[in-house]
């Protein structure tokens, strides 16, 4: 083949679709709603981590953030609230 074909690479793929961790139910989510539903699971993951550090469960200032952020869910996606996080 003559010249070169330049691959294209796709820097995203637009899937924003979330699975409930203990439940495996799935929904598709806009791109703010992947990024709040992912930013629950890293606070709470430092929270966790906090708290046992300081031997001491709920002091860890990442459950504001934790609440914050399913608050958001309840308030502007209630429907994936429900499949996610209740």
């Amino acid at each position: 083949m003559k010249g070169h074909m330049k691959a294209e690479t796709k820097t995203d793929n637009k899937d924003y679709t979330r699975r409930n961790r203990f439940t495996g139910e799935s929904i598709e989510l806009t791109e703010e709603e992947a990024n709040r539903h992912d930013a629950i699971f890293y606070h709470e993951a430092l929270a966790t981590q906090e708290d046992k550090d300081m031997d001491d469960t709920g002091i860890s200032k990442h459950w504001d953030k934790v609440r914050e952020h399913l608050d958001w869910f309840r308030e502007h996606n209630a429907k994936a609230y429900m499949v996610l996080l209740d």
